[in-house]
């Protein structure tokens, strides 16, 4: 491998059943734009951003829910800078009528700062919003083990 100085992720592409949905799904939870689309019958997809910046790629070329128990992506995680944020992103989630893992801001791990919240987008794919710091005093919801693994 080269010697890459900065590497760092992109974006997330995710494939989804219903692309509308799932667009306004992450436009009203992550407060992101719709910074490019493609509106063909047989290839619909959206790229979604902030600044100008890309974040989550969609494609809608699936079938039914995501499957946890297939190899491929356990959870995509996004971090804010304060558990408030987490907080207010729970809110919206419930509006939403979102399902979530555990009920409210979990730590990481056992006497740990930093945790969030675990739900699912519409198709089922896993997710995390988290703080570096504010989880605590909370019991981790996964004895001896990471919470964002196990879920």
């Amino acid at each position: 491998m080269s010697e890459a100085k900065n590497l760092q992720t992109g974006h997330v592409g995710l494939n989804v059943t219903d692309l509308e949905r799932s667009a306004a799904f992450y436009r009203e939870v992550f407060d992101l734009e719709v910074l490019a689309e493609g509106k063909d019958a047989d290839r619909r997809w959206a790229f979604l951003g902030r600044d100008s910046r890309l974040v989550v790629t969609l494609w809608q070329q699936s079938e039914g829910t995501f499957a946890t128990a297939l190899p491929g992506l356990h959870h995509l995680s996004f971090q804010v800078d304060s558990v408030e944020e987490v907080r207010a992103t729970e809110e919206v989630l419930r509006g939403l009528g979102a399902e979530f893992a555990h009920e409210g801001v979990v730590p990481h791990g056992e006497s740990g700062t930093s945790g969030g919240i675990f739900f699912t987008d519409p198709d089922g794919i896993r997710l995390e919003v988290y703080a570096p710091t504010g989880a605590d005093p909370a019991d981790a919801p996964t004895e001896g083990a990471p919470t964002c693994g196990f879920f």
